[in-house]
């Protein structure tokens, strides 16, 4: 099952990479307000991140996800018509840190339901 989650994560991440770094004008993600693209793809990655590789401790995978956050913001900064934003770095960590709880609730859901059908 993780190989399927890996291979989500993955499409996601390339994705995010691709939308964060473009110069093309993308009318339905422009419509958005921009932190909420933000928290949603971090809390998005997180909860992937953790269901394909379940053995990276917490610290590791905000660590990963903070890295790539940054990375971002680097290539932005040297793409015209974008910024580098430590405000985008902010909104990451929120999508970062409710992703925890997301999984942490699912994880004490899956628990308990195996639990119960034992």
């Amino acid at each position: 099952m993780s190989k399927k989650f890996q291979i989500m994560f993955y499409i996601c991440l390339v994705s995010i990479e691709y939308l964060a770094t473009t110069t093309r004008e993308i009318k339905v993600i422009e419509h958005i307000w921009d932190k909420a693209n933000h928290f949603i793809a971090f809390m998005t990655l997180y909860i992937l991140l953790s269901l394909a590789y379940r053995h990276l401790s917490v610290l590791m995978k905000i660590a990963l996800l903070l890295a790539f956050g940054m990375q971002i913001e680097i290539v932005q900064y040297f793409i015209p018509g974008r910024d580098f934003s430590l405000f985008d770095v902010v909104a990451d960590s929120v999508g970062i840190a409710i992703g925890i709880v997301v999984y942490y609730l699912y994880e004490k859901y899956r628990r308990s339901a195996i639990k119960a059908s034992s």
